[in-house]
């Protein structure tokens, strides 16, 4: 593994901010890579060429830690969707370009699907003590609820399936295809990330959702 050079080293220690962003992208690795009860803060420090002291000092415990890393993967996606415009596209474009973005993130994202994973076995106990991912998955919901409202208005979608509903079930189809890759090739042969079965499987949520909400 390449070793961090003096440069970097000197810029980290010059710059809390961006010391405390090298911890967590290397902690966010751990934490994804082995659980929160696998991951070891001696060897994030390892890695950081820096000490475990160092790290609680910005971090105050590693179940601190986690649970800011865990803001970090949610708030990765939810800026993902934040930057995209949607309010200047029909409600069609709109939701079509939605589950793009949601799509694409949770492949480009292994270690934010390795996490939900990981916090679910947990039953989600650090992210329920960590309100600002709650207030951050919220603004993805309203986005959703006024695509479909504008839908309804213009009597393209059907109105007894709430925003929730819609999230969840785009969450559910882009994120299976991830969370399952390596045991779906292994049962089926079927490599999840080949260019014509991404571009298939993105088609089919696209299609499977517009479906579910067509009039």
């Amino acid at each position: 593994m390449k070793k961090p050079s003096t440069t970097r080293r000197t810029k980290r220690r010059n710059n809390p901010d961006a010391t405390k962003q090298d911890i967590l992208n290397t902690a966010t690795e751990e934490f994804a890579n082995y659980g929160l009860s696998g991951a070891r803060v001696d060897r994030i420090a390892k890695r950081m060429r820096t000490s475990k002291r160092m790290i609680y000092y910005y971090f105050g415990s590693k179940e601190a830690l986690y649970r800011t890393v865990l803001e970090q993967a949610y708030a990765g996606i939810r800026t993902s969707e934040a930057e995209t415009r949607f309010d200047n596209l029909s409600p069609t474009e709109a939701l079509r370009l939605l589950i793009d973005v949601t799509f694409d993130y949770h492949e480009a994202h292994p270690d934010f699907i390795n996490l939900v994973n990981i916090e679910n076995l947990h039953h989600a106990r650090y992210l329920a003590k960590t309100a600002s991912i709650q207030s951050l998955n919220i603004v993805i919901v309203k986005k959703l609820e006024d695509i479909l409202a504008r839908g309804r208005a213009e009597g393209a979608f059907r109105d007894d399936i709430d925003a929730l509903d819609v999230h969840m079930m785009i969450s559910a189809l882009c994120f299976f295809r991830m969370s399952n890759r390596h045991t779906f090739n292994a049962l089926f042969n079927r490599d999840m990330v080949n260019p014509r079965t991404r571009a298939h499987h993105k088609r089919m949520v696209i299609e499977t959702v517009q479906r579910l909400l067509a009039r």
